[in-house]
């Protein structure tokens, strides 16, 4: 594929789901799907209570916390605080990889590159919540070389990232969605926000002391460049289910851009930390990754 026609250079896309949906694995076929495909890669991932990511990526070790990095949680006496208490911008937060610390990065053979934001894990019992490693996927922006590169982020499941503001930092995001009623009820909501967003909704400031930080989060929210809500229907068991799912996603105006299988071999690759195998779902992966960019090609069109 040609570079100059790698229309999702430089977009940040998140990737949301229910616990046990597949976000992450999906998230990671894609990823080996893009370097196949010629992209530059880069996965952020800001799931603070999974683990596993790196090594279904085939990275044996993960790289040091961009929390860290980037100061501390205000928590334990750091600088930075959860976007929805405090929607200041992160400082610093372009970053190039070709000049980053080495220990905060890590990639694979593939040329896959790994960004840590943290695991709530790591600092024990009482640790506080979450918050700051969610400002980390909002304002993180990757380049390698001067050159814009695709921002996988893998989002803690559920939708408390994206109330907390996360999507207004996202170009796309992915609802990965599962054979199950609240796997559908995530995806029909993460709709819905996206067209309250291009409503011109703003968030709840009511709370905020601070006339100026709550002028700046409605101002972020109007800033908003999160073009599209994509579905991917992942651990489909047959044809029937499949059928019924896309009934049910089409009431919302949902058309899912790929399907994926149950297959027994990715859960075999998770239990043993293993890297996912994309030779069975090369084209289904494929067809994804071209609906990305036919669909945000149509985007960006629209709007010129």
């Amino acid at each position: 594929m040609d570079e100059h026609n790698m229309v999702l250079n430089g977009n940040k896309i998140g990737f949301i789901g229910k616990g046990g949906a597949g976000k992450s694995t999906c998230l990671a076929l894609l990823a080996q799907t893009m370097r196949q495909s010629g992209y530059q890669v880069c996965v952020l991932d800001t799931d603070s209570t999974n683990v596993g990511l790196h090594l279904a990526l085939g990275i044996a070790r993960p790289p040091r916390r961009l929390i860290d990095y980037f100061g501390g949680m205000v928590f334990h006496g750091g600088h930075v605080a959860c976007p929805a208490d405090d929607p200041t911008l992160l400082p610093h937060a372009t970053i190039d990889l070709k000049q980053f610390p080495s220990d905060y990065l890590s990639f694979n053979d593939s040329g896959a590159f790994l960004l840590l934001a943290g695991k709530l894990a790591d600092f024990g019992v009482g640790a506080g919540c979450d918050g700051p490693l969610v400002k980390i996927a909002r304002d993180l922006v990757v380049q390698r070389d001067g050159q814009p590169v695709v921002l996988l982020v893998d989002l803690k499941a559920g939708i408390e990232d994206t109330s907390r503001g996360v999507l207004v930092g996202m170009d796309q995001a992915i609802v990965v969605c599962d054979p199950s009623t609240a796997g559908l009820a995530v995806a029909g909501c993460m709709k819905r926000m996206l067209d309250d967003l291009h409503r011109g909704a703003e968030p709840a400031t009511q709370y905020i002391d601070s006339p100026e930080l709550a002028d700046l989060a409605r101002r972020l929210f109007r800033q908003s460049h999160l073009q599209q809500i994509h579905v991917i229907l992942n651990r489909v068991p047959d044809k029937s289910s499949e059928a019924y799912m896309r009934r049910v996603l089409a009431k919302d105006g949902i058309e899912p851009i790929a399907v994926i299988p149950e297959v027994a071999d990715l859960r075999t690759a998770w239990l043993h930390g293993k890297p996912l195998p994309t030779d069975s779902l090369g084209a289904v992966l494929h067809t994804a990754l071209e609906r990305l960019e036919s669909e945000s090609a149509e985007t960006v069109g629209a709007e010129k």
